[in-house]
Protein backbone atom coordinates (compact mmCIF):
# COMPACT_ATOMS: atom_id res chain seq x y z
CA UNK A 1 0.00 0.00 0.00
CA UNK A 2 2.73 2.07 0.88
CA UNK A 3 4.44 2.08 -2.62
CA UNK A 4 1.03 2.70 -4.17
CA UNK A 5 1.27 6.21 -2.13
CA UNK A 6 4.14 6.94 -2.92
CA UNK A 7 3.50 6.05 -7.48
CA UNK A 8 0.29 8.71 -6.96
CA UNK A 9 2.60 11.13 -4.81
CA UNK A 10 4.96 11.12 -8.09
CA UNK A 11 2.36 11.78 -10.61
CA UNK A 12 0.73 14.57 -8.18
CA UNK A 13 -2.24 12.48 -6.51
CA UNK A 14 -2.67 12.61 -2.82
CA UNK A 15 -4.71 9.54 -1.51
CA UNK A 16 -6.29 9.87 1.97
CA UNK A 17 -8.21 6.53 2.87
CA UNK A 18 -10.91 7.68 5.54
CA UNK A 19 -12.78 4.24 6.08
CA UNK A 20 -10.51 0.77 5.00
CA UNK A 21 -12.59 -1.79 2.27
CA UNK A 22 -12.08 -6.09 3.02
CA UNK A 23 -10.19 -8.88 0.51
CA UNK A 24 -7.75 -8.45 -1.79
CA UNK A 25 -6.70 -6.17 -3.84
CA UNK A 26 -8.02 -6.90 -7.81
CA UNK A 27 -5.32 -6.95 -10.63
CA UNK A 28 -7.98 -4.89 -11.92
CA UNK A 29 -7.52 -6.20 -15.89
CA UNK A 30 -8.85 -4.05 -18.67
CA UNK A 31 -12.14 -4.81 -18.96
CA UNK A 32 -13.21 -4.64 -14.99
CA UNK A 33 -16.45 -3.01 -14.01
CA UNK A 34 -16.25 -0.80 -11.05
CA UNK A 35 -19.18 1.25 -9.15
CA UNK A 36 -18.60 3.59 -7.08
CA UNK A 37 -20.03 6.87 -5.40
CA UNK A 38 -18.11 10.14 -5.92
CA UNK A 39 -17.66 13.45 -4.25
CA UNK A 40 -16.27 16.08 -6.14
CA UNK A 41 -15.02 19.41 -4.15
CA UNK A 42 -12.86 22.34 -4.55
CA UNK A 43 -9.69 22.53 -2.17
CA UNK A 44 -11.61 24.96 0.09
CA UNK A 45 -14.44 22.76 0.45
CA UNK A 46 -16.98 23.40 -1.91
CA UNK A 47 -18.82 20.56 -3.19
CA UNK A 48 -19.14 20.69 -7.14
CA UNK A 49 -20.94 17.39 -7.52
CA UNK A 50 -22.08 14.47 -5.49
CA UNK A 51 -23.29 10.95 -7.40
CA UNK A 52 -25.93 10.55 -4.24
CA UNK A 53 -27.79 14.02 -4.77
CA UNK A 54 -27.38 14.74 -8.61
CA UNK A 55 -30.53 14.69 -10.47
CA UNK A 56 -32.31 14.12 -7.19
CA UNK A 57 -31.21 10.83 -6.68
CA UNK A 58 -28.19 8.61 -6.13
CA UNK A 59 -26.98 6.76 -8.58
CA UNK A 60 -23.40 5.39 -8.40
CA UNK A 61 -20.55 6.34 -11.15
CA UNK A 62 -20.00 2.64 -13.20
CA UNK A 63 -16.46 2.41 -15.53
CA UNK A 64 -15.30 0.13 -17.23
CA UNK A 65 -11.71 0.20 -17.40
CA UNK A 66 -9.62 0.59 -20.22
CA UNK A 67 -11.76 2.33 -22.26
CA UNK A 68 -10.36 5.88 -21.95
CA UNK A 69 -12.46 7.66 -20.16
CA UNK A 70 -12.33 11.07 -20.59
CA UNK A 71 -11.21 11.73 -17.00
CA UNK A 72 -8.02 9.79 -17.04
CA UNK A 73 -6.86 9.98 -13.44
CA UNK A 74 -10.48 8.23 -12.12
CA UNK A 75 -9.29 5.25 -13.87
CA UNK A 76 -6.44 5.58 -12.06
CA UNK A 77 -7.29 5.96 -8.67
CA UNK A 78 -9.94 3.34 -8.35
CA UNK A 79 -7.34 0.55 -8.98
CA UNK A 80 -6.03 1.68 -5.75
CA UNK A 81 -9.03 0.98 -3.83
CA UNK A 82 -10.75 -2.18 -2.39
CA UNK A 83 -14.34 -3.11 -2.37
CA UNK A 84 -16.55 -1.70 0.61
CA UNK A 85 -13.07 1.42 1.09
CA UNK A 86 -14.07 5.25 1.29
CA UNK A 87 -10.77 7.14 0.36
CA UNK A 88 -10.53 10.68 -0.58
CA UNK A 89 -7.89 11.47 -3.43
CA UNK A 90 -6.55 15.00 -4.20
CA UNK A 91 -5.55 15.80 -7.58
CA UNK A 92 -3.24 18.39 -8.89
CA UNK A 93 -4.50 20.61 -11.76
CA UNK A 94 -3.15 18.03 -14.29
CA UNK A 95 -5.66 16.00 -13.80
CA UNK A 96 -8.59 18.08 -13.81
CA UNK A 97 -8.16 20.25 -16.80
CA UNK A 98 -11.30 18.40 -18.38
CA UNK A 99 -13.19 17.78 -15.32
CA UNK A 100 -15.92 20.60 -16.35
CA UNK A 101 -16.61 19.01 -19.46
CA UNK A 102 -17.11 15.59 -17.35
CA UNK A 103 -19.24 17.24 -14.61
CA UNK A 104 -21.53 18.83 -17.32
CA UNK A 105 -21.77 15.40 -19.51
CA UNK A 106 -22.85 13.72 -15.65
CA UNK A 107 -25.46 16.44 -14.90
CA UNK A 108 -26.71 15.69 -17.98
CA UNK A 109 -27.37 12.28 -17.93
CA UNK A 110 -29.12 13.15 -13.97
CA UNK A 111 -31.53 15.19 -15.67
CA UNK A 112 -32.25 12.89 -18.28
CA UNK A 113 -30.91 15.07 -21.08
CA UNK A 114 -28.54 14.28 -24.30
CA UNK A 115 -24.73 13.52 -22.72
CA UNK A 116 -23.23 15.95 -24.85
CA UNK A 117 -26.00 18.82 -24.46
CA UNK A 118 -23.77 22.21 -24.19
CA UNK A 119 -20.62 20.82 -26.11
CA UNK A 120 -19.28 21.67 -29.40
CA UNK A 121 -18.18 20.06 -32.19
CA UNK A 122 -14.81 19.77 -30.86
CA UNK A 123 -12.03 18.03 -29.00
CA UNK A 124 -11.59 18.34 -25.49
CA UNK A 125 -8.68 20.85 -25.14
CA UNK A 126 -10.35 22.98 -27.33
CA UNK A 127 -13.62 23.11 -25.74
CA UNK A 128 -11.12 23.81 -22.34
CA UNK A 129 -10.00 26.80 -23.79
CA UNK A 130 -13.06 28.27 -25.59
CA UNK A 131 -14.91 30.75 -24.03
CA UNK A 132 -18.30 29.01 -24.48
CA UNK A 133 -20.62 28.82 -21.37
CA UNK A 134 -21.21 25.39 -20.50
CA UNK A 135 -24.70 26.88 -18.41
CA UNK A 136 -23.46 26.05 -14.78
CA UNK A 137 -21.45 29.44 -13.37
CA UNK A 138 -19.40 26.85 -11.28
CA UNK A 139 -17.85 24.65 -14.54
CA UNK A 140 -17.03 27.87 -16.30
CA UNK A 141 -15.52 28.97 -13.07
CA UNK A 142 -13.44 26.04 -13.04
CA UNK A 143 -13.13 25.90 -16.96
CA UNK A 144 -11.38 29.19 -17.16
CA UNK A 145 -9.43 28.79 -13.54
CA UNK A 146 -8.49 24.86 -13.89
CA UNK A 147 -7.68 23.68 -9.92
CA UNK A 148 -6.77 20.74 -7.91
CA UNK A 149 -9.81 19.09 -6.85
CA UNK A 150 -10.53 16.54 -4.34
CA UNK A 151 -12.33 13.51 -4.95
CA UNK A 152 -14.41 11.58 -1.97
CA UNK A 153 -14.66 8.12 -3.62
CA UNK A 154 -16.76 5.03 -1.97
CA UNK A 155 -16.00 1.85 -4.11
CA UNK A 156 -18.93 -0.37 -3.76
CA UNK A 157 -18.54 -3.50 -6.46
CA UNK A 158 -15.50 -4.53 -8.47
CA UNK A 159 -16.90 -7.02 -11.48
CA UNK A 160 -13.93 -9.13 -13.10
CA UNK A 161 -14.34 -9.24 -17.27
CA UNK A 162 -16.79 -11.59 -18.39
CA UNK A 163 -19.24 -11.27 -15.11
CA UNK A 164 -21.27 -8.85 -16.90
CA UNK A 165 -24.14 -7.46 -19.79
CA UNK A 166 -21.86 -4.36 -21.16
CA UNK A 167 -23.79 -1.70 -21.52
CA UNK A 168 -23.72 0.63 -24.49
CA UNK A 169 -21.97 3.54 -23.29
CA UNK A 170 -18.72 0.88 -22.80
CA UNK A 171 -19.24 -0.08 -25.85
CA UNK A 172 -17.33 0.50 -29.27
CA UNK A 173 -18.92 2.56 -32.13
CA UNK A 174 -19.54 -0.76 -33.85
CA UNK A 175 -20.86 -2.73 -31.02
CA UNK A 176 -23.31 0.36 -30.30
CA UNK A 177 -24.28 0.69 -33.90
CA UNK A 178 -24.77 -3.29 -33.65
CA UNK A 179 -27.11 -2.96 -30.83
CA UNK A 180 -29.05 0.01 -31.67
CA UNK A 181 -31.98 -2.14 -33.24
CA UNK A 182 -32.09 -4.36 -30.49
CA UNK A 183 -32.58 -1.63 -27.97
CA UNK A 184 -35.14 0.41 -30.23
CA UNK A 185 -37.02 -3.27 -30.37
CA UNK A 186 -37.17 -3.72 -25.84
CA UNK A 187 -38.81 -0.07 -26.04
CA UNK A 188 -41.55 -1.23 -28.45
CA UNK A 189 -41.71 -4.44 -26.31
CA UNK A 190 -41.82 -1.96 -23.15
CA UNK A 191 -44.05 0.38 -25.05
CA UNK A 192 -47.00 -2.09 -25.80
CA UNK A 193 -46.52 -3.81 -22.39
CA UNK A 194 -47.86 -0.31 -21.38
CA UNK A 195 -44.35 0.58 -19.71
CA UNK A 196 -44.21 3.90 -20.76
CA UNK A 197 -41.83 5.21 -19.12
CA UNK A 198 -38.87 2.38 -19.23
CA UNK A 199 -39.69 2.62 -22.86
CA UNK A 200 -39.17 6.11 -23.25
CA UNK A 201 -35.74 5.38 -21.30
CA UNK A 202 -34.59 2.65 -23.82
CA UNK A 203 -35.72 5.21 -26.66
CA UNK A 204 -33.21 7.91 -24.83
CA UNK A 205 -30.36 5.58 -24.43
CA UNK A 206 -30.15 4.54 -28.30
CA UNK A 207 -30.48 8.33 -29.28
CA UNK A 208 -27.93 9.18 -26.94
CA UNK A 209 -26.00 6.80 -28.37
CA UNK A 210 -25.93 7.80 -32.05
CA UNK A 211 -25.90 11.77 -31.04
CA UNK A 212 -22.32 10.85 -29.63
CA UNK A 213 -21.67 8.56 -33.10
CA UNK A 214 -22.87 12.14 -34.65
CA UNK A 215 -20.69 13.93 -33.19
CA UNK A 216 -18.23 12.43 -34.87
CA UNK A 217 -19.16 13.13 -37.78
CA UNK A 218 -19.50 16.23 -40.17
CA UNK A 219 -23.05 18.00 -40.47
CA UNK A 220 -24.27 17.12 -43.69
CA UNK A 221 -21.37 14.51 -44.45
CA UNK A 222 -23.29 10.96 -45.74
CA UNK A 223 -22.52 9.09 -42.43
CA UNK A 224 -24.14 11.70 -40.05
CA UNK A 225 -27.18 12.17 -42.47
CA UNK A 226 -26.93 7.94 -41.87
CA UNK A 227 -26.88 8.33 -38.01
CA UNK A 228 -29.52 10.82 -38.76
CA UNK A 229 -32.10 9.02 -40.08
CA UNK A 230 -31.74 6.22 -37.53
CA UNK A 231 -32.54 9.04 -34.83
CA UNK A 232 -35.39 9.84 -36.13
CA UNK A 233 -37.96 7.27 -35.77
CA UNK A 234 -36.67 7.15 -32.22
CA UNK A 235 -36.83 10.60 -31.32
CA UNK A 236 -40.60 10.02 -32.86
CA UNK A 237 -41.21 7.18 -30.44
CA UNK A 238 -40.01 8.92 -27.89
CA UNK A 239 -42.23 11.52 -28.56
CA UNK A 240 -45.02 9.39 -28.24
CA UNK A 241 -43.64 8.24 -24.70
CA UNK A 242 -43.52 11.74 -23.67
CA UNK A 243 -47.13 12.76 -25.36
CA UNK A 244 -48.40 9.88 -23.26
CA UNK A 245 -46.79 11.10 -20.06
CA UNK A 246 -48.18 14.44 -20.41
CA UNK A 247 -44.76 16.28 -21.40
CA UNK A 248 -46.30 17.92 -24.23
CA UNK A 249 -43.57 20.98 -24.49
CA UNK A 250 -40.85 18.68 -25.29
CA UNK A 251 -42.94 17.24 -27.89
CA UNK A 252 -43.35 20.52 -29.48
CA UNK A 253 -39.85 20.94 -29.30
CA UNK A 254 -38.63 17.42 -30.57
CA UNK A 255 -41.20 17.31 -32.91
CA UNK A 256 -40.25 20.51 -34.21
CA UNK A 257 -36.32 19.92 -34.70
CA UNK A 258 -37.32 17.03 -36.71
CA UNK A 259 -39.71 19.22 -39.41
CA UNK A 260 -36.77 21.90 -39.52
CA UNK A 261 -35.02 19.11 -41.58
CA UNK A 262 -37.47 16.76 -42.48
CA UNK A 263 -40.19 18.80 -43.99
CA UNK A 264 -42.07 15.77 -45.57
CA UNK A 265 -42.32 13.82 -42.05
CA UNK A 266 -45.65 13.30 -41.41
CA UNK A 267 -45.42 11.73 -37.79
CA UNK A 268 -43.68 14.88 -36.83
CA UNK A 269 -46.43 16.70 -37.83
CA UNK A 270 -48.94 14.88 -36.48
CA UNK A 271 -48.02 14.67 -33.45
CA UNK A 272 -47.39 18.24 -33.12
CA UNK A 273 -50.54 18.92 -33.75
CA UNK A 274 -51.45 16.61 -30.88
CA UNK A 275 -48.97 18.38 -28.61
CA UNK A 276 -50.41 21.72 -29.80
CA UNK A 277 -53.71 20.74 -29.22
CA UNK A 278 -53.14 19.53 -25.70
CA UNK A 279 -51.50 23.06 -24.52
CA UNK A 280 -54.72 24.59 -26.06
CA UNK A 281 -52.68 26.18 -29.62
CA UNK A 282 -55.79 25.98 -31.75
CA UNK A 283 -54.56 27.83 -34.63
CA UNK A 284 -51.21 25.85 -34.62
CA UNK A 285 -52.64 22.65 -34.20
CA UNK A 286 -54.80 23.01 -37.33
CA UNK A 287 -52.25 24.07 -39.33
CA UNK A 288 -50.12 20.90 -38.53
CA UNK A 289 -53.18 18.74 -38.77
CA UNK A 290 -53.43 20.56 -41.94
CA UNK A 291 -50.28 19.74 -43.19
CA UNK A 292 -50.68 15.95 -42.50
CA UNK A 293 -53.94 15.68 -44.72
CA UNK A 294 -51.81 17.57 -47.36
CA UNK A 295 -48.76 15.12 -47.21
CA UNK A 296 -50.80 11.90 -46.64
CA UNK A 297 -54.62 11.76 -47.61
CA UNK A 298 -55.15 8.98 -46.15
CA UNK A 299 -55.22 10.44 -42.70
CA UNK A 300 -58.08 12.89 -43.10
CA UNK A 301 -60.06 10.65 -40.66
CA UNK A 302 -57.49 10.39 -38.38
CA UNK A 303 -57.23 13.98 -38.78
CA UNK A 304 -60.81 14.55 -38.25
CA UNK A 305 -61.31 12.41 -35.13
CA UNK A 306 -57.97 14.49 -33.23
CA UNK A 307 -60.10 17.64 -34.08
CA UNK A 308 -63.05 16.61 -32.93
CA UNK A 309 -61.49 15.82 -29.64
CA UNK A 310 -59.64 19.06 -29.52
CA UNK A 311 -62.99 21.19 -30.30
CA UNK A 312 -64.80 19.25 -27.65
CA UNK A 313 -61.66 20.15 -25.04
CA UNK A 314 -62.44 23.38 -25.76
CA UNK A 315 -65.99 23.59 -25.44
CA UNK A 316 -65.46 22.04 -22.33
CA UNK A 317 -62.97 24.53 -21.00
CA UNK A 318 -65.29 27.14 -22.57
CA UNK A 319 -68.29 25.83 -20.76
CA UNK A 320 -65.95 25.27 -17.37
CA UNK A 321 -64.65 29.07 -17.55
CA UNK A 322 -68.45 30.19 -18.30
CA UNK A 323 -69.39 28.58 -14.83
CA UNK A 324 -66.62 30.11 -12.79
CA UNK A 325 -67.50 33.51 -14.15
CA UNK A 326 -70.80 33.04 -13.33
CA UNK A 327 -70.10 32.05 -9.53
CA UNK A 328 -67.63 35.42 -9.31
CA UNK A 329 -70.19 37.47 -10.60
CA UNK A 330 -73.09 35.63 -8.63
CA UNK A 331 -70.75 36.48 -5.28
CA UNK A 332 -69.62 39.62 -6.24
CA UNK A 333 -73.38 40.53 -6.57
CA UNK A 334 -73.86 39.09 -3.61
CA UNK A 335 -70.85 40.85 -1.71
CA UNK A 336 -72.39 43.95 -2.80
CA UNK A 337 -75.82 43.60 -1.14
CA UNK A 338 -74.82 42.72 2.12
CA UNK A 339 -72.79 45.42 1.97
CA UNK A 340 -75.24 47.85 0.77
CA UNK A 341 -77.74 46.42 3.67
CA UNK A 342 -74.86 46.75 6.35
CA UNK A 343 -74.45 50.49 4.65
CA UNK A 344 -78.21 50.99 5.40
CA UNK A 345 -78.12 49.87 8.68
CA UNK A 346 -75.25 52.17 9.83
CA UNK A 347 -77.21 55.23 8.53
CA UNK A 348 -80.60 54.19 10.21
CA UNK A 349 -78.92 53.84 13.52
CA UNK A 350 -76.96 57.40 13.11
CA UNK A 351 -80.42 58.95 12.42
CA UNK A 352 -81.62 57.63 15.57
Amino acid sequence: MEEIDVKLRADGVQKKVISPGKGELSTFPNGTKVKFHYRTSLCDGTVLDDSRTMGGYSKPMELILGKKFKLPVWEQVVTTMREGEIAEFTCDVKHTALYPLVSLSLRNISHGKDPLEGQRHCCGIAQVHSHHSMGHPDLDKLQANPQPLVFTLEMLEILPPGSFQMEIWAMTDEEKLQVIPQIHEEGNALFKSGDISAASEKYYSAIACLKNLQMKERPGDDHWIKLDLMITPLLLNYCQCKHLLGQYYEVLDHCSSIINKYNDNVKAYFKRGKAHAMVWNEAQARADFAKVVELDPSLETSVAKELRAMEDRIREKQKEEKGRYKNLFNYSSKASATASTVSSVFCFKNRI
